[in-house]
């Protein structure tokens, strides 16, 4: 294709998803090995993804990029649900822009110049991993940002709360001036799988190896350590598919390809079998009809849930997805199932209604990335509101040493994330308590004050987690106060590192920032900092 025709078609897209925050169409930009000069500019639900087994063999010599011209004046905090995977970019002029806030990865990239995670107004968090940029990363207005397993040329930039894992390049630990929470290596992780063509012209899918104790990306040598699977051991779903189809092709033991699209499901997706991969491209989006779970994941090793956005259905679903049955015992510390870009979302395009959203009942289970969000806005007023996008919480774990980097979860109406299992990790949470709360005697835990963004469950003896923020912006009713945004037993196994709160132009008061621990926020947008807990 010559890039007339491709810049073109680009534009084309673009033109009618830069403002598409809630509509139903979606798209895969896939970009076959080669050199391309074009500017892609990427808008709501669509993916651009290079073909080749290595970022470097998909260069676009041009810009791959995201502004906020959309939203005066350039505020990028609703560039949601996009994301660039596995492409070598040649900017022109030096530099490329990356404006988004959450479920809008950049994974898998190398930058030949400098990368701006701004465009000049708010924005509200992202993430990079696997991702080498040559030159200066420069977060502007980034109120936080996780990156892991990358390396950058440098870093400049911070606000509240910069989590790097694993980064090569990264700025050292400061916070919380500057607010740099860094760890050196990455404990256990494993890549999100990726569609690729091989040297003879056929489509796989490969599923990179786990990993442990990391830094860097994982192509620096060459090949990304792990696995080919043949495109024929997959079931490609496509817009109308149905869930008794796609369940027949997971029971008949083929793997899940997820093509752009919106799929209502009348019954669970139920993965079964060990190892399976689902893979959506496109943010492919599941509905649950009927008050359904939207996907059942068995207790058994290694499967890989990646690139999904669920979207709770008007009538109520007890939970959206679950990871294992409840009570699992197994060990899968060898495999553990992870999840990689997986988005939930209740209310926004409909009146959605979802009592949990996530629920991890197995071990050792991985999330990579999640924005987990009740919607604070939507396309009708009609889809948002106290009484009308329900939601208790956006995930419960129970399993044990469950690990998560990259969480972001927003708005639920009580306990935001609650954990349960032992030795669980968290690497860099961002929580915005509901705007909605009407009043404070509706929004308390017995006698209590709000609800925790974050609770850790009294019996739990071994946990750790680093880089945590929950913000408050109580519009609707500014009188309203959190008692605290972090709940843990205060035992020596439970530990807390760099935490903030804000009152975000103080609507409402978080009055502890850890249990008892920190100060009321302030006026002015201004942080409340721990550093330690216990």
């Amino acid at each position: 294709m010559s890039s007339e025709i491709i810049q073109c078609r680009l534009d084309g897209i673009f033109s009618q998803q830069e403002r598409n925050q809630f509509g139903s169409e979606r798209y895969a930009v896939m970009f076959k090995p080669g050199t391309y000069a074009n500017d892609v500019n990427v808008g709501f639900y669509t993916q651009v993804l290079g073909l080749g087994s290595t970022p470097d063999e998909v260069t676009v010599n041009g810009a791959v990029h995201v502004e906020a011209d959309w939203l005066p004046p350039n505020n990028a905090t609703q560039n949601f649900w996009r994301g660039a995977e596995n492409l070598s970019v040649n900017p022109a002029g030096g530099a490329d822009r990356w404006a988004v806030s959450q479920a809008s990865p950049y994974r898998r990239m190398h930058l030949h110049g400098d990368l701006l995670l701004d465009d000049g107004g708010w924005s509200s968090g992202g993430w990079i991993s696997d991702t080498k940029i040559d030159g200066r990363v420069r977060s502007g207005s980034q109120q936080q940002w996780i990156s892991r397993d990358s390396q950058f040329g440098s870093w400049h930039g911070a606000n509240w709360n910069m989590v790097f894992v694993g980064v090569e390049g990264a700025p050292a630990g400061t916070f919380p001036a500057p607010p740099y929470t860094t760890v050196d290596r990455t404990p256990v992780v494993r890549e999100k799988p990726f569609l690729y063509i091989d040297d003879t012209g056929n489509y796989q899918v490969f599923v990179p190896a786990l990993r442990t104790e990391t830094s860097g990306v994982t192509w620096a040598n060459g090949a990304t350590p792990g696995t080919s699977l043949s495109i024929d051991q997959f079931h490609i779903a496509k817009p109308g598919a149905t869930a008794l189809e796609m369940n027949a092709a997971l029971a008949a033991g083929k793997n899940l390809l997820v093509t752009p699209g919106v799929y209502h499901l009348d019954q669970p997706l139920h993965v079964t079998r060990p190892h399976t991969v689902v893979l959506g491209l496109g943010i492919a989006t599941l509905v649950p009809d009927d008050g359904i779970t939207a996907m059942n994941v068995d207790d058994v090793d290694g499967v890989k849930v990646a690139g999904l956005l669920f979207d709770a259905g008007t009538t109520n679903s007890d939970t959206l997805m679950q990871v294992g049955q409840p009570g699992a015992q197994a060990d899968h510390a060898a495999d553990p199932t992870s999840l990689h870009d997986v988005f939930f979302r209740v209310g926004g395009a409909a009146a959605g209604k979802a009592t949990t959203s996530l629920v991890i009942n197995s071990n050792n289970v991985i999330c990579d990335h999640m924005w987990i969000w009740r919607a604070d806005h939507a396309a009708d007023e009609r889809y948002v509101g106290w009484d009308i996008n329900t939601a208790d919480t956006g995930m419960v774990v129970n399993g044990d040493d469950v690990i998560t980097y990259g969480l972001f979860v927003e708005h639920f109406q009580k306990t935001e994330v609650d954990w349960n299992g032992e030795g669980g990790r968290t690497y860099f949470f961002q929580n915005e308590m509901p705007y909605d709360v009407p009043d404070q005697a509706g929004w308390r835990s017995g006698s209590t004050n709000g609800h925790p963004a974050y609770r850790v469950a009294p019996d739990v003896t071994r946990h750790e987690a680093w880089g945590l923020g929950s913000y408050c912006f109580f519009s609707t009713n500014p009188s309203v106060a959190g008692e605290r945004a972090f709940e843990a037993p205060e035992t020596p196994g439970v530990r807390f590192h760099n935490m903030v709160t804000v009152s975000l132009n103080h609507q409402g008061t978080i009055t502890h920032v850890v249990n008892d621990v920190g100060e009321a926020t302030p006026d002015g947008s201004k942080p409340v900092n721990v550093t330690s807990y216990p």
